[in-house]
């Protein structure tokens, strides 16, 4: 491996936990099912990990994240 690497490498250290958690997917958005008062439904989140919205079902979940130009991934 060459300095170059290992430079790029050392200077991820800096980073926030939120920062790391964003750091290369800026336009993913994360949905995963959730049970709120026994209704399951289909919360939406950030690279970041901060929730964005709430859908009823996975596919209005997968719709609003693709209207604001974001790609949809699921969470297990």
């Amino acid at each position: 491996m060459n300095e170059n690497y290992h430079s790029k490498v050392n200077g991820l250290n800096g980073l926030s936990p939120a920062q790391l958690a964003s750091w290369g997917t800026p336009d993913v958005a994360y949905v995963k099912r959730v049970v709120i008062n026994d209704e399951e439904g289909w919360s939406i989140h950030s690279a970041d990990g901060a929730q964005m919205g709430l859908a009823p079902s996975r596919d209005l979940a997968f719709a609003a994240i693709r209207q604001h130009e974001l790609e949809p991934v699921s969470v297990h």
